[in-house]
This record gives C-alpha cells, structure tokens and sequence, in this order.
C-alpha cells in the first residue's frame, strides 16, 4: 500500500526543493516505508531543505525540531525540540 504516496513525495524531493509542504506524509504508508520516508526528510531538513508537515501520529511528530499543535483553529503549544 502507499504506491502512489511514494510515487508523490519521490516526485516532490527530485529537484532538491529548499521547501517542502507534507501533508500526513506517511499516513497511507505501513511502517517500514513510513521510517524510510521520515528518514529521508530528516537528511534533507539537515542538509537546508524546510519541511512542513502535518500529522497526527506521534511517533511522525517526534522527528520534528520545531512542533506547533493546534486545536480548534488555534495554535496550543508552539516549542522547539530535540531531534
């Protein structure tokens, strides 16, 4: 599952963006693949490339240096963390 996920973020990171926008990124990927992904936004954040994401997992938000939640439209925490 996730072929066409894959397919979109392998699209997305081929020109050596400095900005990237994902959306739930890993959400229709199985575990391995979702690992191999935040693996490789994380080598792209430490070699300059932005990444925005958004998700709703945890273990997916824990990869962040920077994690800003919402709750009903309103920001709920905005804090800084370590990688």
């Amino acid at each position: 599952g996730g072929q066409k996920q894959r397919v979109a973020i392998a699209r997305a990171i081929a020109n050596n963006p400095t900005f990237i926008m994902a959306d739930e990124p890993t959400g229709a990927l199985d575990t391995k693949s979702g690992e191999q992904v935040m693996d490789i936004f994380t080598k792209l954040n430490a070699e300059g490339t932005t990444i925005v994401m958004v998700t709703h997992e945890e273990e997916v938000a824990a990869y962040s240096s920077r994690r800003i939640v919402l709750r009903d439209g309103k920001v709920t925490e905005d804090r800084r963390c370590a990688v």
